[in-house]
């Protein structure tokens, strides 16, 4: 496990301490994506350590919602339970992206007692309509997302330095510790796989 994230083992213990056993904290180290989670504190989603981080791609890193490294109060469903979710990511000295924080929160007693007082409450509108998203591939999210960060912008336009600072962005963001990034990247750029490798060792700090 990376080192800098050790101060948080103590800290998701205390967590589950506060808010008791609807809660649990899930450790992930970044540097091993497949294998992401190294600590688990209480049990609410059956998270293990080994498993990988997947579910934060779509929920944290590739969400409209992250504003200051982190992702507060999102929604999912785990084993049958409800689950608010707060995700914090954790950066090292050189702002690059090697851990995560994720909060689960069971909320399953809460809406049950909210549905049982609903009951007694007047229908106003009986009527319910279900909306149905489909959710998009993770390919097409990181292509959306990468869409996003170039804003439009032809790659032919581009100075060899605006190019770097969009590979920046997309580091900073995590999109390459998706499978496919650095191709799907290139081809955004107008550049090669070598080229891109280039920029992130100037933007890692390599060269």
């Amino acid at each position: 496990m990376n080192p800098i994230l050790t101060p948080y083992i103590s800290m998701a213990d205390m967590l589950v301490e506060t808010f008791g056993k609807s809660c649990e904290v899930v450790l992930h180290d970044l540097n091993n994506p497949e294998h992401s989670v190294v600590y688990v504190a209480g049990n609410v989603t059956a998270r293990q350590v080994g498993q990988n981080f997947e579910h934060l791609v779509k929920d944290v890193m590739l969400s409209d919602k992250l504003n200051n490294d982190y992702v507060a109060n999102y929604y999912f469903e785990a084993k049958g339970k409800l689950i608010r979710s707060s995700t914090q990511l954790i950066f090292d000295q050189h702002h690059q992206l090697v851990g995560a924080l994720c909060i689960n929160i069971d909320t399953t007693p809460i809406t049950e007692q909210i549905a049982y007082l609903n009951e007694f409450l007047p229908q106003l509108n009986p009527a319910k309509q279900e909306e149905q998203t489909a959710e998009l591939p993770l390919s097409d999210m990181v292509e959306n997302l990468m869409d996003k960060i170039l804003n439009g912008q032809s790659p032919t336009a581009m100075s060899r330095d605006e190019k770097i600072e969009k590979i920046r962005f997309m580091e900073q963001k995590g999109l390459f510790l998706m499978k496919a990034s650095i191709d799907k990247a290139a081809e955004k750029l107008g550049v090669n796989k070598v080229t891109v490798y280039s920029y992130l060792d100037e933007v890692r700090g390599k060269r």
